[in-house]
């Protein structure tokens, strides 16, 4: 009967099939998961810098005081800036009357001499200024200035947004917390089970005289090596999905933010490198603490 050599096995290397998939696997649901969130933040922005504040003014202010309402409304921190616009507009009354004929088809100017409709300053409120308790301060605020009339916005839509907002992070929170329990015990226990080989190698380490850091060393630089390309395997097959979406999905691209995929990816990576450096200690530890009798 022949006998055929066995593969020697070295401390450390253990089959890593099966690991790297499961985790990358994994970290692909969390980055897809990820996605998502991105999306909804992204949207959540874009319908709030629809909300606008007007500001009515008193009638027939000057130029001077035209200028003199801009200038304090622009030095507010909390109007919108996007790059170097301020979302600040001027609206005379002429321009808002015509918009008003336009949209309603009714023009009043033929039974009323006089227009109206007043001068108004339009601007929108920053994203971190729009809870409700906020924007009363803010409107309370605007209406101290000299010459300003009336200040309004749309009250019951941004309630209505704030509450919803509420229910969905509270959901989402839910899931994200479910999704961190599922991801971080599918890494371990796969991890573990591929150590399980392992065992008695590391038992005979530990009879020759070897120390546990000399025994830990070998599996927790692979395990750091193994979840870092996980990590960026799930973040190429987000990327490819993303772009196959943004291509097949019309609007799909607005509700993308560059920047923030890009901390995504890097946030998989690392956290792939630390979950099964985390893990294989907890195994290796395991395994190490054991009885010979146990090992079996």
């Amino acid at each position: 009967m022949a006998n055929y050599p066995r593969k020697k096995k070295t401390l450390g290397h253990f089959k890593f099939g099966s690991v790297l998939f499961s985790t990358t696997l994994s970290l692909f649901i969390v980055g897809l998961f990820g996605v998502i969130l991105i999306q909804a933040k992204t949207l959540t922005s874009m319908i709030r810098e629809n909300i606008e504040v007007q500001v009515f003014l008193e009638k027939n202010l000057e130029q001077k005081d035209l200028d003199a309402i801009h200038d304090n409304l622009a030095q507010r921190s909390f109007i919108l800036q996007k790059g170097d616009t301020l979302n600040l507009k001027f609206v005379p009354d002429e321009e808002a009357a015509a918009t008003f004929i336009e949209s309603t088809g009714e023009d009043f100017t033929q039974f009323l001499e006089d227009n109206p409709l007043r001068d108004s300053f339009v601007l929108t409120i920053a994203e971190e200024f729009q809870t409700s308790e906020q924007l009363e301060a803010i409107v309370a605020e605007i209406q101290e200035i000299p010459g300003v009339f009336e200040v309004s916005y749309m009250t019951d839509l941004v309630d209505s947004i704030n509450k919803n907002l509420l229910k969905v992070s509270l959901v989402l929170g839910g899931f994200i917390l479910i999704l961190i329990i599922t991801v971080v015990m599918l890494i371990n226990n796969t991890i573990r089970l591929a150590l399980f080989s392992q065992r008695f190698l590391i038992r005979s380490m530990q009879l020759v005289g070897a120390t546990r850091g000399f025994i830990r060393k070998p599996f927790l630089s692979r395990a750091f090596l193994f979840g870092m390309m996980a990590g960026a395997f799930a973040s190429v097959i987000l990327f490819a999905l993303v772009k196959y979406t943004q291509a097949n999905i019309e609007g799909f691209a607005m509700l993308q933010n560059q920047q923030l995929l890009l901390v995504l990816f890097g946030i998989l990576i690392t956290v792939g490198g630390i979950l099964s450096v985390l893990s294989t200690l907890r195994a290796v530890n395991k395994y190490l603490n054991m009885s010979l009798d146990e090992l079996y």
